[in-house]
C-alpha cells in the first residue's frame, strides 16, 4: 500500500493522460521525496519513464489532505480526497516524461453495487503461534498458507514459498535449477488468488523475507477497504460484508483510526490506580501480547519497577533486530474490557514504523471476536472463549 507501484495500465487513465494538458514539473535526479499529509519521507520514490502511469497511493485517510512531491529542483502540491486521482508529468533531464499519478487509498465508490449486499466467508486456523492461517490457492494450482495480518497490506509471499511452492518462477529455469539467483521482481502473473469463496483477480504480489512463523506469506487489512470484516475466533472464520451490518449484542464500539495506513485503536494500562493511555496498532501478524513504544514509555513516565519476565530481541519485517524486555502489567483496558496480568514487551530502541505507537499482537487480540467497519471506521469487540487462556510469555 505504501509507495506501491501498480503496473496495470488502465485504458481510461491512459486516455486521461492523452486528452488533457497535464501539469509538468522538472527533475534532474530520479529520487523524489514525498510529504504525505504531514509525514515527510526523503527519497522514497524513484521516477520511471517506462511505467505509464506510475501510481503513488497516498496513505489512507477519509479526510482531505495535501500530498507534495519534491524533486531535486521542483515540486507539486496536490489535495487528495477519498476516491480521487491526480495526473501529472515529471520531465526528467529535459527529455524523459515520467507520467505520474497520485491516488487515494480509498477507491471511488462503485454506485452500481450500492444496493447489493454480499457476505463472503473465509475459514482459518489459529496456529500454535497465533497466526490466522488461511489456505490460499494461486492460479488454480498452487496452495499456500497465508497469515491475515492487520499490520500489513496487500499480498506478500515469502521468497522461499515462491521458489519452492509456486510456479511463479517458471519463467526463470536457471533459478529453479539453482544456477542463478531468482529475480523476485519478475514473477509470472498471478491472474487469480482464492481464499474460501473470495477471489481476487490480477492481484499485486510482493516478495518478502519475513512473515508469521510457519506461514508462506501474509495479506493485509486494506483488501477489505470500505467493507465490514468480522474476525470470529470462536468459529475460526473471516466474514466479509460488503455493507455495514447490524451489530449483534455483546459487542462494544469505539472509533477506529487509520494512521499512516495502520489500523489503530485507543487503550490504557492501569497500574497502582494510575492510568496510562495510548494508541495501539492492531497487529494480528504478531504472536506477542502487547508491545509498547520506548518514547511513549518515557513520555508517560511508565513504571520501571514492573516484574521482568525476560529479555529478548524482536525482529521487524526487514529482519532488523531490536533489544527488548518483557514485563508483567497488572491491567489493560480496551473498549471497556479489562485483561489482567499482561506480558508487555517494551521496545529498547526506535520504533520500526517510524512514529510513536504501541502494538496489540494476536496473543491479546485473539481473546476478542472483532468487527472492523472500514466504511465508517468503527471497531467492535466482544470477549470470546479464548479470553482466559494463559499468555504465551506469562511464565
Amino acid at each position: 500500500m505504501k509507495y506501491l507501484l501498480f503496473f496495470t495500465i488502465c485504458l481510461w487513465i491512459e486516455a486521461g493522460f492523452a486528452q488533457s494538458k497535464l501539469p509538468v514539473i522538472k527533475a534532474t535526479s530520479k529520487g523524489v521525496s514525498i510529504n504525505d499529509g504531514g509525514y515527510l519521507d526523503k527519497n522514497s520514490w524513484t521516477l520511471s519513464p517506462k511505467i505509464r502511469p506510475d501510481v503513488f497511493t497516498a496513505e489512507r485517510s477519509r479526510k482531505a489532505k495535501w500530498v507534495t512531491f519534491y524533486t531535486d529542483i521542483d515540486s507539486i502540491r496536490v489535495k487528495v480526497k477519498p476516491g480521487t486521482r491526480f495526473n501529472f508529468v515529471v520531465l526528467l533531464n529535459g527529455k524523459d516524461s515520467c507520467y505520474t499519478q497520485i491516488a487515494s487509498a480509498i477507491p471511488p465508490e462503485n454506485k452500481s453495487q450500492n444496493n447489493i449486499a454480499t457476505h463472503d466467508t473465509i475459514p482459518f486456523t489459529l496456529t500454535a503461534y497465533d497466526a490466522i492461517c488461511v489456505k490460499t490457492v494461486i492460479n488454480n494450482t498452487d496452495t499456500l498458507n497465508l497469515d491475515f495480518d492487520t499490520g500489513s497490506w496487500d499480498f506478500r509471499l515469502t521468497r522461499d514459498a515462491i521458489l519452492k511452492k509456486t510456479k511463479l518462477l517458471a519463467n526463470q529455469p536457471d533459478a529453479l535449477a539453482g544456477k542463478a539467483k531468482p529475480n523476485y521482481n519478475n514473477l509470472n502473473k498471478v491472474f487469480k488468488l482464492q481464499m474460501g469463496k473470495s477471489v481476487w483477480t490480477n492481484p499485486e504480489i510482493v516478495a518478502t523475507g519475513l512473515t508469521a512463523y510457519e506461514m508462506d506469506g501474509r495479506f493485509g487489512w486494506n483488501l477489505f477497504e470500505s467493507k465490514t470484516l468480522e474476525i470470529n475466533y470462536d468459529q475460526s472464520l473471516l466474514i466479509i460484508h460488503s455493507k455495514p451490518l447490524k451489530i449483534p449484542k455483546g459487542y462494544v464500539r469505539s472509533k477506529l483510526e487509520i494512521i499512516r495506513s495502520f489500523v489503530i485503536a485507543k487503550g490504557s494500562f492501569e497500574i497502582e490506580h494510575k492510568k496510562y493511555s495510548g494508541s495501539f496498532l492492531f497487529d494480528t501478524g504478531s504472536e506477542q501480547a502487547v508491545v509498547v513504544d520506548s518514547t511513549w514509555v518515557s513520555q508517560q513516565n511508565f513504571p520501571r519497577n514492573l516484574k521482568l519476565l525476560k529479555s529478548s530481541v524482536l525482529h521487524d519485517p526487514r529482519g532488523v533486530g531490536y533489544e527488548t524486555k518483557i514485563v508483567l502489567v497488572p491491567a489493560l483496558k480496551i473498549n471497556g474490557f479489562e485483561l489482567t496480568n499482561i506480558p508487555t514487551l517494551i521496545l529498547g530502541s526506535k520504533n520500526p514504523v517510524g512514529f510513536m505507537i504501541n502494538y496489540l499482537g494476536d496473543d491479546v487480540l485473539k481473546r476478542f471476536n472483532m468487527i472492523l467497519d472500514f466504511k465508517n471506521d468503527y471497531l467492535y469487540l466482544k470477549t470470546n472463549k479464548l479470553t482466559n487462556l494463559k499468555y504465551r510469555e506469562s511464565s
